[in-house]
């Protein structure tokens, strides 16, 4: 697998709360330059990066992050929002204190809320595994596979840690077939990003990639 293949499965990140318009238009250009799958940006620059991307590169964003404990509504406000500036793709944090409580069908009626919000846009489902048992993180599997969500996903990157082989393993062995599998938070090298590919998982959330080529690679690459 070579690099252009690795990268057309990125997404290509930045979220820090100090993110500039200067720094996401070139996490745009970057994501045009090397074919990733899509930008993943904060909500605030959606309907700028969508305007300047001029669907070069999708445009995925966050919502209910990175906490997961808005309420049902503001996710749902967020998620809608989100489309109508431009969004394609959604991240979610699910409310892990409710499944925690043994809350299983409100997790569910929130991610099906949500998705409806996103109007035929792809949802990806974040759990923060990091945080869960083996079986939370088995019951999310079957909460999502019932969902209609597109995709389960790791880590916001913003917990105690991300991604581990284990879990995109654990994913993969318990989703149904049409849910897909993003690792993210902790893919540091192209060796990393093929091994959870390899495992599985058909998208990664991280930046570290295209800074390893831009760090290696002429400006026309």
């Amino acid at each position: 697998m070579n690099h252009s293949d690795i990268l057309a499965h990125v997404d290509h990140t930045l979220l820090a709360p100090d993110s500039t318009w200067e720094q996401i238009r070139t996490v745009c250009d970057d994501g045009i330059r090397f074919g990733t799958a899509s930008v993943c940006i904060p909500a605030d620059f959606v309907a700028r990066a969508s305007e300047y991307a001029a669907e070069r590169v999708p445009i995925c964003t966050v919502i209910g992050f990175p906490t997961g404990y808005s309420t049902t509504e503001i996710k749902c406000a967020e998620a809608a929002a989100a489309v109508r500036n431009g969004a394609d793709e959604v991240d979610m944090v699910i409310n892990i204190g409710r499944l925690k409580d043994g809350q299983d069908s409100f997790v569910l009626d929130e991610i099906r809320q949500i998705k409806s919000a996103c109007g035929g846009r792809i949802l990806k489902v974040i759990i923060e595994t990091c945080l869960l048992t083996e079986e939370e993180k088995i019951r999310m599997c079957h909460i999502v596979s019932e969902s209609g969500a597109d995709f389960i996903k790791t880590s916001t990157g913003f917990s105690k840690s991300g991604a581990t082989p284990e879990d995109v393993a654990l994913f993969a062995g318990h989703v149904a077939s049409h849910v897909k599998i993003k690792a993210a938070g902790g893919i540091r090298s192209f060796a990393d990003a093929e091994n959870y590919l390899n495992l599985g998982a058909s998208r990664l959330g991280t930046s570290a990639l295209v800074k390893i080529l831009k760090s290696e690679q002429p400006a026309n690459y």
